[in-house]
């Protein structure tokens, strides 16, 4: 073998890989002063005209996407995957981040059932996707009762593989694969959205967030003098 032969990066490696990187923080170059300045009122209220009647308060229906309601939100938007389009998706999700000895599945914490969500969401891009996930299961179980003459929840772990196999990777699918490819695109990257932003999926890539610290170090003397700080 070349010495210069890339070593192959395991699916799941890269995986965790890309959701570590979105915990990274995201950093503005905005002055403080500036920063404080967007915080605060625009511009203060008008002066009352003599005789003017009082602005009424807002009228109407309140909660909409573009005009949420934080104190009395409504109630979670109704799921639209059918109980057999969630089997299926959640078949292939556990291909995509199975169990091993470190961390659970991704149904094991509820990939699927956040992909249900999002593609159930009341807005025009989550929409599409709801069309592109339903008819990607479709063409799965499809793809499965012609190969193997069952739907995908029902083959081999071998058999799934196979189907996987093909649609993995779009640039090298064969034409007759490329929306099969385009889906499980989708797929993957809601499964790793749904499993990297649980408990298990932070704990997986060693994501120590979301932990209140008992004291507040500075940096290093070195790096504050790098940085022009002292």
């Amino acid at each position: 073998m070349d010495d210069e032969t890339p070593t192959p990066v395991g699916r799941r490696d890269a995986l965790k890989a890309l959701a570590a990187t979105a915990s990274l923080p995201i950093l503005t170059s905005l002055p403080l002063d500036e920063l404080e300045a967007q915080a605060k009122v625009a511009a203060p209220a008008a002066p009352a005209t003599p005789g003017a009647q009082p602005a009424r308060p807002r009228s109407g229906p309140r909660g909409d996407a573009w005009d949420p309601d934080l104190l009395r939100p409504k109630k979670d938007w109704p799921r639209k995957l059918t109980t057999a389009e969630m089997a299926t998706l959640g078949a292939l999700a556990d291909m995509i981040i199975p169990a091993d000895a470190k961390s659970p599945s991704a149904t094991a914490v509820g990939a699927h059932h956040y992909i249900n969500e999002h593609v159930s969401a009341p807005f025009d891009n989550n929409a599409r996707d709801l069309v592109r996930i339903r008819g990607g299961v479709s063409w799965l179980n499809l793809e499965s009762q012609q190969r193997f003459g069952k739907p995908f929840t029902g083959l081999t772990v071998a058999q799934k593989t196979a189907i996987c196999d093909d649609i993995c990777y779009l640039p090298k699918a064969k034409p007759g694969y490329q929306a099969g490819a385009r889906f499980f695109s989708l797929v993957r990257n809601l499964t790793a959205t749904g499993f990297y932003a649980s408990d298990a999926g932070m704990k997986d890539i060693g994501y120590v967030g979301n932990v209140a610290l008992p004291e507040w170090k500075l940096p290093p003397l070195e790096i504050r003098q790098k940085l022009g700080l002292e």
